[in-house]
């Protein structure tokens, strides 16, 4: 019974769930502060927020399966799809949000991982408590300073070189 529920949960929620929770401003002045950020480091920050899974992908999830896995699926997805993956010192990052389950996950490239595993807890615990408080661009802004602030240790930004923009800033909303 508890499918059926999340099936509807996710069919109910849609693109301007994403919106509301994240308006347009919100994520315009979210990418000028991953730009900002990216001034100062060679890695690569995206934002994705979706509101629900597609039918389709729920509909392949069998009951018992472990929804931690399956929305860890559906991120690196997302990081795939976005080609967050695709920087020269494999140094993307990904901080994906699904509102229909109020799950958070970040996904870093082969290049970082090992360097940031242990504070993605720590960023996962900053966005979820703003997303108690309903405040998604502040929890969101606070976690683009925290990994950009790592980002700018372990891949600090050589001024004698120009910074390529090597991805859109853009935040998903979908």
């Amino acid at each position: 019974m508890r499918h059926w529920t999340r099936i509807a949960r996710h069919a109910w929620w849609d693109t301007s769930d994403s919106r509301r929770a994240l308006p347009p401003d919100a994520a315009q002045r979210l990418a000028q502060r991953i730009a900002a950020s990216e001034r100062r480091h060679s890695g690569r920050i995206r934002i994705c927020v979706e509101a629900g899974l597609p039918l389709h992908r729920l509909w392949a999830s069998p009951c018992g399966a472990s929804w931690p896995a399956v929305i860890r699926q559906r991120a690196l997805t997302w990081f795939g799809r976005l080609q967050v993956w695709d920087t020269e010192a494999n140094n993307g990052i990904l901080i994906y949000v699904l509102l229909a389950e109020r799950a958070i996950e970040i996904v870093a490239d082969r290049g970082v991982r090992p360097d940031l595993d242990a504070d993605w807890a720590a960023h996962v615990a900053t966005l979820q408590a703003a997303f108690r408080r309903g405040a998604f661009e502040e929890g969101l802004a606070a976690v683009v300073d925290e990994v950009g602030a790592v980002l700018e240790r372990r891949f600090p930004h050589d001024p004698g070189l120009p910074a390529p923009d090597e991805r859109q800033n853009a935040v998903v909303l979908c």
